[in-house]
Formats: C-alpha cells, sequence, structure tokens
C-alpha cells in the first residue's frame, strides 16, 4: 500500500471519542486486524512499567491462541523491547516459552509512543505485536509507517496546544507559506510548468520549488512536497525543507546523495512523526527529453505519454524522509516526448473526497490529465484544481492541494 495512503488509513482509525492511550491502542489495533487492506492477522498492545522494567500485555485480538491477561515479559529478560528502541519496528522469532506454547513462533512489532530509560536502554512506551500469514522483511515499512502515525496521535493533545498558542502568529506564517512558493509559472528550454498551492488552513505542509543548481541554468530541479504536521508547525517545518534544498543544490550533484543529505537533517532537526514526503526531478535541455527523479514517499506522480495514450506513475525510490536516517534513495528516469504532460501532486488533490466518501483517485486524475493534454500547464493545473473542488464541494475532509505540472511543447 501506499505509504501515505497507509499512515492515512491509520490516521482513520483513531477516533477523537477515545480519551486515553489504552482505549486509542485498543481501538487502533482492533482496526489494523479487522482491515482487509493491511496485511495483519492478529495484535498484541504491550505497556512498558518503569518501576518493575517489564512490559504487560494490555489487549490481545485476533486469530491466535489467547494468552493471559496482563502476562508480564522482563526487559532483562527479552532485548527485544531494547531493539524494538533502536529500530522502532522488528521481525524476529518469539523467544520467550509461554508465548511459543501459544503458537507465536515468529512476529512483527513496532514501538509506539514515547521512550522511557530501562537499564539495558531505551524502551517504548508501548509496543505493538502482531502476527500474520507471512512474516518477513517486506512487512517492515508498514510496521514503520503504522508506528508514526500512532506515535503521531499520542503526541497530538500536546502539539494541539502549542498549535493554540501559534495562531497568534498567523499573518506571519502566511508571510513564511508565500516566502517558500516561487512565482507559478516559468518557461524552461523544450517545457512549460506551472504550480499552485491552497492550503486548507490559513497556513499549511504542502510546498513546491523550482531550482537552478548554477548560474548558467542549463539543469532545471523541481521538487512537490508534504510536511505532515499541519498549520504553522508545518509551513515552519516546509521552510527548512525548501532551504535546505536550495542550499544543498548547489553543493550536491548527484541527486542520491542530496536527497540522503535532505533525509539526514529532517530527522536531526525534527520528530520522527513530522516527516516530510518528497518527489525530485531534473529537466536538462536534452532533446530526448530526459527526466531524472527520485521519489521520497510521495504521491506517485503520473506522465502521460501522448504517443501511448496512457500515463506512466512514477512510484517511491525511498521511504519518506525524517524516520529513518539510514535510508538509501534510488534515482530513476523516464522520458518526455513533445506534448507530453508530467503531473506532480499532493494527496490534498488525489485523496479528495466526495460527500460519500468516495475518493477522487489516481484513476480519475489520469483520465482528466488526458483529456486536458492538448492544453498549457496553466490551462491544465487550474482545470485539475476546478474538478477536485466540484468533485469534493460539501465533504468534510479536506487537505492541502498542491499540483505543478510540466509539459513538453516541443
Amino acid at each position: 500500500m501506499n505509504q501515505r495512503r497507509l499512515y492515512k488509513t491509520i490516521e482513520s482509525f483513531i477516533s477523537e471519542e477515545l480519551k486515553s492511550d489504552t482505549q486509542l491502542l485498543n481501538h487502533v489495533v482492533n482496526e489494523i486486524v479487522k482491515s482487509e487492506r493491511i496485511r495483519i492477522k492478529g495484535g498484541r498492545v504491550w505497556q512498558y512499567e518503569p518501576r518493575t522494567e517489564e512490559y504487560r500485555l494490555m489487549h490481545q485480538i485476533g486469530d491466535i491462541e489467547r494468552i493471559e491477561p496482563n502476562y508480564r515479559l522482563k526487559v532483562a529478560q527479552y532485548p527485544m523491547f531494547v531493539q524494538i528502541g533502536l529500530q522502532r519496528s522488528i521481525i524476529a522469532r518469539e523467544t520467550d516459552r509461554y508465548l511459543r506454547e501459544k503458537g507465536i513462533l515468529r512476529y512483527a512489532a513496532t514501538g509506539v509512543g514515547e521512550k522511557l530509560p530501562s537499564k539495558k536502554g531505551d524502551v517504548y512506551q508501548y509496543v505493538l505485536a502482531f502476527n500474520a500469514d507471512v512474516i518477513d522483511e517486506s512487512l517492515l515499512p508498514e510496521l514503520n509507517i503504522i508506528g508514526l502515525a500512532v506515535t503521531a496521535r499520542l503526541k497530538g493533545k500536546k502539539v494541539e496546544r502549542r498549535a493554540r498558542e501559534l495562531e497568534r502568529d498567523l499573518d506571519r506564517a502566511r508571510e513564511i507559506q508565500q516566502s517558500i512558493l516561487p512565482e507559478p509559472g516559468l518557461k524552461f528550454h523544450h517545457y512549460e510548468l506551472y504550480g499552485v498551492s491552497i492550503p486548507d488552513q490559513v497556513v499549511g505542509g504542502d510546498f513546491f520549488d523550482y531550482m537552478f543548481a548554477d548560474e548558467d541554468r542549463d539543469r532545471l530541479s523541481i521538487v512537490i512536497g508534504d510536511a505532515a504536521s499541519k498549520g504553522f508547525r508545518a509551513a515552519a517545518q516546509a521552510l527548512y525543507v525548501v532551504g535546505a534544498l536550495r542550499m544543498g543544490i548547489r553543493y550536491y550533484s548527484k541527486i542520491s546523495l542530496l536527497m540522503k543529505r535532505i533525509n539526514e537533517l529532517v530527522n536531526s532537526t525534527f520528530s520522527e512523526e513530522q516527516f516530510v514526503s518528497l518527489f525530485y526531478a531534473e529537466l536538462s535541455d536534452d532533446q530526448r527529453g530526459l527526466v531524472l527523479y527520485s521519489n521520497a514517499g510521495h504521491n506517485s506522480p503520473l506522465l502521460y505519454h501522448v504517443s501511448e495514450g496512457r500515463a506512466e506513475s512514477l512510484k517511491a525510490t525511498g521511504q519518506i524522509l525524517g524516520p529513518f536516517p539510514d535510508e538509501r534513495y534510488k534515482v530513476e528516469n523516464t522520458h518526455m516526448a513533445p506534448g507530453d504532460v508530467l503531473c506532480m501532486f499532493s494527496d490534498g488533490i488525489s485523496e479528495a473526497m466526495e460527500v460519500a466518501e468516495e475518493m477522487y483517485g489516481e484513476q480519475r486524475l489520469a483520465e482528466k490529465i488526458a483529456s486536458l493534454h492538448k492544453r498549457g500547464a496553466e490551462e491544465i493545473a487550474r482545470a485539475v484544481l476546478d474538478d477536485v473542488e466540484r468533485f469534493s464541494r460539501g465533504s468534510d475532509v479536506v487537505d492541502d492541494k498542491t499540483i505543478v505540472v510540466v509539459k513538453r511543447v516541443r
């Protein structure tokens, strides 16, 4: 499942009516196990108790033999808890004899909440453990997203209080938001570009930018991103990332190295739930229309090829920026022929909801681009935005909306 979509799926499981941490965690694990979109068959919630340095079983659900309520595991005798504290998510063989007797031979687990000290090292406040039909390394990215989403909600109340305090600075926040956005239109060699960003609140976490690496202006970098936070906090994070990109592009000629460095900076500067998704593309005056790109967990842009009458999806080449400091970002390439249209967008476009809770979706977006491909970049961008607005009119589900259209005109 798309990383941002999985994150939003987990967010949708979290009800505002759940007041306590334990209610929230139990409910989320129940919904994950029930969901047909997530590869999980059973789940357990463990809570760390600092006084005894033990984890206590709080909750269990799903396709597994029942474990004794309040069963405890000592951190000193169960080193996987410290490993989770270091890595967030793990796949491991069960070592506790009682749990093995209950049929748990292999499990997947992720840490959530704050990190707390123990004699063996820092451990998470809670651990969510899961069983599935197939448990292998491919499950780790999903576990990481589950851990991030739940941790973000646990910290949400504190963040909301801080956000209310920052509302006094909204005028300044609006200036910050505008300062990181370029002029919407740009012509570059064989291409014309047009971008628009519309925040859901006064300010938001979406951003885009056009950047030249040197004064020769023979290479153009285009970025579009989405900071996971909201409001002023998201605008400040977006400003930081754009500033880092503008500086970094002058020092890192290789896209993979630039992405790696930006990821390290986000990781060291922001808390792990304040991640950023980012798509980076580079154009030149290459006659073949070469496009180099790297996608850090962002919505997959759509490249409409006129000759084939179809849209190519430029999928993720690495995980979201921030939580995973050792991530490596691959660089892929594609080509744009004259008349081709590249559409980059945030999830406020593709995941816009109508009143009946149907998503706008990538397929509808691809069809819209196909119907508009003969128009200029600005016309395409504004027509897509208008269509999304009409589609979602009256819905309570709203988000920042950003779109950047690149058309090869010759």
